[in-house]
């Protein structure tokens, strides 16, 4: 059976506005007015507003040869949502604008909206608007996420002190692994169409680069057992790149200890096959969209005892400078590589 295809133009743009929307839900009490008019409307009832918003450009932060569009629909909300949780803030509501271009047909879009109506309700966040546009050359995706957060309950980078532990969410490096993984079987079909990859065994990873979670889940063990972070991050550039960045904002030094980097045993064993040190994949590695933030020292036990997270190392002063210390028990000073996403 034929795939069907219906070109955007035979719905025109506000035909296919009112097409993608006709699925949302809303989720929100201060969502009092979204899709259908010149603006939504938002209700605070008192607490703060926290907006962030990420832009994700085809053939930079994503290749549509192995990334699905429902993938991309989904991630592209996750990275946003992320930011949000990152402020120790919760996602409220959403806005979705795209560039396209003729060569994607209404279903395509509709599977990308699945993506993102899926990560909404996951979130329980509310698509409230948007913009689409014609593109020349390929998908643009920019999302704005809000939320909102408790009065002065916000979290930022600059917040750390010398003693604060420094904590990290979940495990590092595996959606580095994935995008390796995913661009050698890219370069192997091309040069030899009709290959099938070779991705056995390597779910995980693979899910990590093309599917990441937002950790809502930490935000809510914050709140419930009274803590907040003293700062903050998402790792979306990589471990060393973000606690940089907490360490220049708060005017610190770090010392974090490799043999405490949370590292999947997928990450590893593939680490290895691509002749990589697992550690300088959790390091230099990106996307994993984990939490990285800082704790005062009288949290220990309540942190140490948490199975979200993992304590790797401690802020010190700004002249003690930013390092790791080896499994050998050598001291390196931390450099912010980052991770430029499908560099050639």
């Amino acid at each position: 059976m034929e795939n069907k295809r219906t070109e955007i133009a035979a719905l025109g743009e506000f035909g296919l506005i009112d097409h993608l929307t006709e699925e949302v839900e809303i989720y929100n009490a201060s969502t009092l007015l979204g899709i259908g008019d010149d603006g939504a409307v938002i209700d605070t009832f008192g607490k703060q507003m926290v907006v962030s918003t990420d832009m994700l450009v085809e053939g930079v932060h994503f290749d549509l040869m192995y990334m699905p569009l429902k993938h991309l629909g989904y991630k592209s909300v996750i990275v946003n949502l992320s930011d949000i949780y990152a402020m120790n803030g919760q996602p409220t509501q959403i806005t979705v604008s795209i560039a396209i271009s003729n060569r994607f047909s209404v279903e395509a879009l509709d599977e990308l909206y699945e993506g993102i109506n899926i990560a909404c309700k996951k979130h329980g966040v509310d698509l409230i608007g948007g913009d689409t546009t014609t593109s020349t050359s390929g998908l643009v995706i920019s999302i704005t996420a809000i939320g909102e957060v408790a009065d002065n309950k916000f979290v930022t980078r600059k917040g750390a002190k010398p003693n604060d532990l420094i904590c990290v969410t979940g495990n590092l490096g595996a959606a580095y692994m994935g995008l390796l993984l995913l661009e050698r079987e890219k370069k192997i079909f091309l040069e030899t169409p009709g290959v099938q990859p070779d991705l056995e065994n390597q779910a995980y990873v693979v899910e990590r680069i093309l599917k990441p979670e937002a950790k809502r889940e930490m935000i809510q063990w914050f709140e419930t057992n009274k803590i907040t972070p003293t700062a903050m991050i998402d790792i979306s550039d990589g471990l060393s790149s973000e606690i940089l960045h907490i360490c220049k904002q708060s005017q610190t030094g770090c010392t974090i200890y490799e043999e405490k980097l949370p590292i999947h045993e997928q990450t590893r064993l593939n680490a290895e096959k691509f002749n990589i040190a697992a550690t300088t994949a959790a390091l230099n590695g990106g996307e994993d969209y984990e939490l990285l933030f800082t704790a005062d020292m009288a949290d220990f036990e309540k942190l140490a005892n948490c199975p979200l997270v993992s304590i790797i190392g401690h802020i010190s002063s700004a002249e003690e400078g930013t390092f790791l210390i080896t499994n050998g028990n050598n001291k390196v000073k931390l450099n912010a590589q980052g991770w430029n996403a499908l560099k050639n």
